[in-house]
């Protein structure tokens, strides 16, 4: 087992990441796409994965026990999104202009 499998499997409790028969569920083509940028970002040394674990638990427990697991997606990029602009890797303001670039047509789903 690699050590990203390891730190992916290690997610447990509410932070533990959605599977149907052991695979990794995705319902929207962003949903994989956020996972794989914060893989692709943590294996390239950008930020440790404790640090994005703890962001992640904190975004799901303001959630509070009511929260069905359906967003788990939403938190994960939320934490992912403050890890990049505490990090320097990206401002606040680009990722509100991508954001509604995205929103407006502007920049089209990857399948």
């Amino acid at each position: 087992m690699s050590d990203l499998d390891r730190d992916v499997a290690d997610l447990k409790g509410p932070a533990a990441m959605p599977r149907r028969n052991g695979e990794l569920v995705f319902n929207r083509p962003w949903e994989g796409r956020a996972f794989g940028m914060a893989v692709a970002l943590r294996g390239s040394g950008r930020f440790g994965w404790d640090a994005f674990r703890e962001r992640l638990e904190h975004e799901i427990a303001l959630a509070g026990p009511a929260d069905d697991g359906t967003g788990y997606y939403e938190h994960w990029l939320a934490a992912f999104e403050d890890l990049l602009v505490d990090k320097g890797l990206v401002n606040r303001d680009e990722l509100v202009h991508r954001a509604d670039e995205y929103r407006a047509g502007h920049r089209e789903e990857v399948f």
